[in-house]
């Protein structure tokens, strides 16, 4: 396995890559790896390595603008930070890595921001798979980003972040809860950037998820234009690829097997 570590230029910083090549790579489409909300390229953890050892493709990681390694963000999030990364990090990713077909997979709010890539950029995507992703602003994502924050007040707690995101780490905490807890963030939702799919979708979803329901893997999954799929995980939470890694594998290859 070829690991290779990458800084890639943005208008605004550069963001750290890491990708992951398997000897024996078949040539198919790059997997593109979106983070969480608290998320970065090491928290992904050893998912990366074994995800391209199992589907012999290329995966990528990066840290988003703000997180990990990657250069601090110049001020608050906007409320369609969503979308910006298919205009602005993914392009520049692809280009610096030479990535011209992708599989884009998202974690959480990086599902959100796998569809809206896809979306946005039909010749260069071929399959999305998002993974405890959210479709709109529910109670109960409402209810777990408030106890998160509360949890986090904790120094302890808050050490944890600052472990992975270092001096970024308030901001990365306040870009979350602030984000989805503000009035101007309610009315948000995937449904426009779903229907506008071309390609296969598969949504996998813990069914313990504290963050979200069945009702956003079964949004995701029925809008899709591209065509959805949908796999509940028993016994899971809102990190099927920690909690259930090789389940989440095992359904990834399948998914790709029969669409890409």
């Amino acid at each position: 396995m070829q690991v290779s570590d990458h800084r890639v230029a943005l208008q605004d910083g550069a963001v750290f890559v890491r990708s992951w090549l398997p000897a024996a790579a078949d040539g198919g489409a790059a997997i593109l790896l979106f983070h969480d909300s608290l998320g970065s390229v090491e928290l992904w953890r050893d998912f990366p390595a074994l995800l391209a050892g199992a589907t012999g493709r290329q995966v990528a990681a990066y840290d988003r603008l703000g997180f990990g390694q990657s250069a601090a963000h110049p001020g608050r999030l906007s409320a369609d930070f969503i979308g910006q990364e298919a205009q602005t990090a993914v392009p520049a990713i692809c280009s610096a890595l030479a990535l011209t077909r992708l599989v884009v997979f998202g974690h959480s709010v990086g599902g959100a921001m796998a569809v809206a890539t896809a979306a946005a950029r039909p010749g260069l995507c071929e399959a999305v798979v998002t993974v405890a992703a959210q479709a709109f602003v529910e109670d109960r994502t409402i209810a777990g980003i408030e106890a998160a924050k509360a949890a986090f007040a904790a120094p302890d707690q808050f050490s944890r972040l600052t472990r992975y995101h270092g001096d970024n780490a308030r901001w990365v905490l306040d870009a979350w809860t602030e984000t989805w807890l503000s009035s101007e963030f309610a009315g948000w939702g995937l449904d426009d950037d779903l229907r506008a799919l071309r390609c296969p979708l598969l949504a996998i979803h813990g069914d313990a998820d504290e963050y979200g329901s069945p009702a956003h893997p079964e949004r995701i999954s029925g809008l899709a234009g591209g065509g959805g799929a949908m796999a509940m995980i028993e016994n899971c939470g809102h990190v099927p690829h920690r909690e259930h890694p090789q389940q989440v594998i095992a359904l990834v290859q399948r998914f790709l097997s029969a669409s890409v």
